[in-house]
């Protein structure tokens, strides 16, 4: 079955302190997406979006996707590259941009954008961020299964596992029941304490929160029919923020928990053998290098993603 890859890989990246999606952080000088694409490929998919930045196209075309363009799928088929831009271009007329405004709309826009080069089953991950093998095997059986409208799926990770102790961090906290998700909040600011408890602790508060807690890390799968929800989402967003707002973001999660509080939507929720890592500050960086390090050694991979 073909399958596609979408990378989210426009964010600005500002609490890393730099671009981490391009920081090669691999023995030999592999980026996080990398691995994703390594990853992908290997479990069946035969397409890679790139959803960037116009300024960035030249450099990701130089760091992976002249490379990946040379990569064959499970059929012996040349894998397919696609680059997308994420920019205001994009953004229906009626909605007049702050001149103050520089940061992209969110993930929710950032899949908006890919609308006219994904036309298959597909998978939406973050540039940044390192899933694990065995996830994208999961997800790429699951896609095989789903029907072409109302169901989804997603890779789900122990907040335990997804915390950082160089600072507060993002996540898409679930409820979930016999496999499958019955609703997703976006909490923005969680804390992982020197004692290992883990709270959110956004505007001064401290709520508790399990650490077997299933969060999402943006590890989606959909069907080419979601674009449609994803347009009517994007424009009511617009429509809905408040004047002089210039760091509103319309986000993938959200979108996903009102589809499946309305019953449009139901996503199955998939649990992966591996260790989700990445690099939410700049700190994250050592320990990320030396995960990968120790994957080449084991055999997950080989000496280098490179040759």
């Amino acid at each position: 079955m073909k399958a596609a890859l979408v990378i989210m890989a426009a964010g600005l990246g500002s609490r890393y302190g730099g671009n981490k999606q391009v920081d090669g952080v691999g023995p030999n000088g592999e980026i996080l997406m990398e691995y994703s694409i390594y990853d992908a490929i290997r479990a069946g998919f035969t397409k890679v979006v790139f959803i960037i930045k116009p300024e960035m196209h030249e450099m990701m075309q130089r760091l992976c996707g002249s490379r990946l363009e040379k990569m064959t799928t499970h059929d012996g088929e040349m894998v397919e590259v696609c680059y997308v831009y994420q920019d205001f271009s994009s953004v229906p007329a009626f909605y007049q941009i702050p001149a103050e405004r520089t940061k992209p709309f969110g993930t929710a826009h950032a899949v908006l954008c890919a609308r006219d080069c994904v036309n298959e089953p597909f998978c939406v991950i973050n540039a940044d961020d390192y899933y694990g093998v065995d996830a994208y095997r999961a997800i790429y059986e699951e896609l095989c299964r789903l029907p072409q409208s109302g169901k989804a799926t997603m890779v789900g990770y122990e907040l335990r596992n997804t915390v950082s102790i160089n600072g507060t961090v993002s996540r898409g906290v679930c409820r979930v029941e016999d496999g499958s998700l019955l609703g997703i909040r976006e909490t923005l600011k969680i804390q992982l304490f020197a004692d290992g408890s883990i709270a959110d602790v956004a505007d001064g508060a401290h709520n508790e929160l399990a650490p077997d807690t299933v969060v999402s890390m943006n590890f989606w799968g959909f069907m080419p029919t979601i674009f449609t929800e994803l347009e009517c989402y994007f424009r009511d967003f617009l429509h809905h923020i408040a004047d002089g707002d210039i760091k509103a973001e319309c986000l993938l999660p959200n979108m996903v928990g009102e589809l499946v509080k309305k019953g449009e939507l139901e996503v199955s929720v998939l649990h992966s053998a591996d260790r989700w890592f990445g690099m939410t500050y700049h700190e994250d960086r050592m320990n990320v290098a030396n995960e990968l390090k120790h994957l080449h050694v084991n055999g997950t991979y080989p000496v280098s993603l490179r040759d």
